[in-house]
């Protein structure tokens, strides 16, 4: 009983150690992540003290990200994301979303082509954190 206790114990924190260390634990596409709306909410909830940096980039148009937007966001649309990249950290891990990921998943390829390695394209979008029941800011 106490051997399979021990092997339980050692399984488990196998798997909490590997899950944990797979950023979004989605799938890897073209130099960035595709990430569930739950892992980047649970980041976004951690926030400073989260042990690793991060942002939030919003591709929408102003007109959107005004409508409302997850709080803390960076605004800066797709159109002109090539041309504003300094705005971009390369420091810190990027959790990019747009209205339903289309733009986003734009966007990440963008950034990644453009030498980023901490892009999270966070699926569904802002569609997907609402439906989750998070919050945004107008």
């Amino acid at each position: 009983m106490r051997k399979l206790l021990y092997v339980s114990m050692f399984m488990f924190a196998v798997s909490f150690a590997a899950s944990a260390s797979a950023c979004g634990m989605g799938e890897h596409v073209d130099g960035y992540e595709n990430t569930n709306v739950n892992h980047a909410h649970a980041h976004w909830q951690a926030g400073a003290s989260s042990p690793v940096p991060f942002m939030f980039l919003d591709v929408r148009t102003p007109e959107e990200y005004k409508a409302g937007h997850i709080e803390g966001a960076v605004l800066l649309p797709v159109q002109e994301l090539e041309k504003r990249l300094n705005e971009v950290s390369k420091d810190k891990r990027v959790y990019v979303y747009c209205h339903s990921g289309k733009r986003s998943a734009k966007a990440s390829n963008i950034l990644a082509g453009a030498g980023f390695n901490n892009i999270e394209n966070v699926e569904g979008g802002i569609v997907a954190w609402k439906a989750a029941g998070y919050p945004v800011v107008k």
